[in-house]
């Protein structure tokens, strides 16, 4: 009921009538939704209220609870945020539409206390590079997570898994490995200490001794997790981290928010990224990441951190973790550029007795699709993403999802999104290309295509009608496009891709950028 009510306090201008679903009536929105009769035979938490803006033939919908199906539920974006409307502690499945940066980082900030037992510090350095020192002082953040009522063994990891790993990761996988209790995490952007000319490892460890040291952890360097994100191959500058960066971001801890990590890990991203989530128990969950480009999965294909103040045994989370990111940071592509720094980190502060675990694995996947469908929308030069819905494709759903990602990384087809150019014949290239190298003995004769929720192709034939049709196809994308340089997102619509074989089992959802001028002017001069 609060969640109704403060969807309509956001949106004031719009008359809404809410109805309960599995009734099929009509009734007033009020602070408390609540009506003896109505709910009787029902969980409320477990309730889908929908909302119809009068503006808007679409529907929104708004789950005081996620309802996960293996399909995605499709929502609209009419909900629009006002910062002095609401005082909701969580993000939502779906977040509302925003006219400004400053009403996007509000709704952050009111939604991004730690968890129990968490702080958070930043700091900012410069450094000179020792591959590059022409391009004088550059500039460096620094991170520390703490865990600040002792070290825990209930965290978990996923690394990449491309050939070229960052020292940090190699450290990483070794902490992993150990079983190592962790009490700290440290990140640094600007360099991603990968196969750089010197010791990575040690200066890795460097780092990790001095966040020890600043905060007098029992555990030493190996209770530190460090995580490195930036320029591959130049040596990280460990000197001005551990002398520098470390112990200020050590006496900038506060255990307010989060979104000050959210913020100082960014590289070239344009906003922060934070989802949080509280469960019944009164546990919370919050995630933050970060990821513009070299965004394509065998992994995380980027840095998130998830911090909870629940109890998860470690076997169980290191199980959920690698099932959430399988469906949500491995089903997501921006460029097609596996990243040699992928960390996905969740970890405990156990300030909650074990709870529900299946409503904790449903939180934690709820957050990270929340963080992976962020980071495609904030990709480089990103103006429009993708939605791709694979459909009972011959084969499973780890083929199916390797075909969407063929979808959205295909050159043609995104530069066609980019310009708003409804060339279907490009997405049926695409698929074709895919079925032919990987599964050609299978008969795509019973395929179909859609675009916006329309049928464009069928029984081995486009289905397109002229000029109407053309029209159609081009606003649905027209309606789902950002800016390219925006600092906030705007909305969350997609171009919307179905895909139906319609003679398997495999299913996948895959979301993806197009491919605009921006991203290559990013990529360009990506180092100064």
């Amino acid at each position: 009921g609060d969640e109704a009510s403060s969807v309509v306090n956001r949106q004031r201008r719009y008359l809404f009538t809410c109805c309960i679903i599995t009734k099929l009536q009509y009734i007033p929105v009020t602070h408390t939704l609540y009506s003896p009769t109505m709910w009787s035979r029902m969980a409320p938490s477990r309730v889908l209220i929908v909302a119809l803006a009068s503006s808007s033939s679409t529907v929104s919908a708004f789950l005081p609870r996620p309802i996960l199906a293996t399909r995605p539920l499709s929502f609209s974006s009419t909900c629009r945020f006002s910062s002095s409307s609401t005082t909701d502690t969580d993000t939502p499945a779906v977040l509302p539409t925003f006219d400004t940066k400053e009403d996007y980082l509000s709704f952050l900030q009111e939604r991004s206390q730690l968890p129990k037992g968490f702080a958070t510090g930043t700091a900012k350095g410069t450094f000179v590079s020792q591959e590059a020192p022409a391009m004088g002082k550059l500039p460096i953040s620094g991170t520390v997570i703490h865990l600040t009522e002792g070290p825990t063994e209930n965290w978990a990891a996923v690394f990449t898994k491309n050939k070229f790993p960052g020292a940090p990761i190699i450290v990483g996988r070794a902490r992993l490995a150990s079983g190592n209790a962790l009490q700290a995490l440290v990140i640094n952007n600007k360099v991603s200490n990968v196969c750089s000319g010197g010791d990575g490892v040690a200066d890795a460890e460097q780092v990790c001794e001095a966040v020890a040291q600043a905060l007098q952890l029992p555990g030493g360097a190996a209770s530190v997790l460090p995580s490195s994100t930036g320029v591959i191959g130049w040596r990280v500058p460990a000197k001005e981290l551990a002398q520098d960066v470390v112990p200020q971001a050590v006496k900038n801890l506060q255990t307010t928010s989060g979104l000050n990590a959210a913020k100082a890990i960014m590289t070239t991203d344009r906003y922060p990224k934070l989802r949080s989530k509280t469960l019944s128990n009164g546990a919370r969950i919050v995630g933050i990441a970060k990821g513009a480009g070299m965004i394509e999965p065998n992994m995380a294909t980027m840095l998130a951190y998830i911090m909870t103040d629940a109890t998860v045994p470690r076997q169980e989370l290191q199980k959920m973790l690698t099932g959430a990111v399988n469906q949500s940071f491995n089903s997501i592509s921006i460029d097609g550029d596996e990243s040699t720094s992928d960390t996905c980190v969740a970890i405990c502060s156990n300030q909650y007795p074990q709870g529900d675990l299946d409503e904790f694995k449903e939180a934690l996947n709820q957050v990270c699709l929340g963080l992976s469908a962020d980071l495609v929308r904030n990709g480089e030069g990103t103006a429009h993403v993708m939605r791709v819905q694979i459909d009972n494709f011959p084969g499973s759903d780890f083929e199916a999802r390797r075909l969407g990602r063929h979808i959205c990384n295909s050159p043609l087809f995104k530069c066609a999104v980019s310009g708003n150019d409804p060339n279907t014949g490009r997405l049926a290239g695409a698929i074709g290309s895919f079925m032919g190298k990987f599964k050609n003995e299978e008969s795509v004769s019973s395929m179909s295509l859609t675009l916006g929720g329309r049928t464009i192709f069928s029984n081995g034939k486009f289905v397109l009608e002229g000029d109407d049709v053309e029209k159609e196809l081009s606003n649905h994308m027209k309606d789902a496009q950002l800016g390219e340089e925006d600092e906030w997102p705007r909305h969350q619509k997609f171009v919307e891709i179905g895909v139906d074989f319609a003679n398997g089992s495999g299913s996948a959802t895959v979301l993806g950028s197009d491919l605009t001028a921006e991203y290559v002017v990013v990529n360009a001069d990506y180092r100064s």
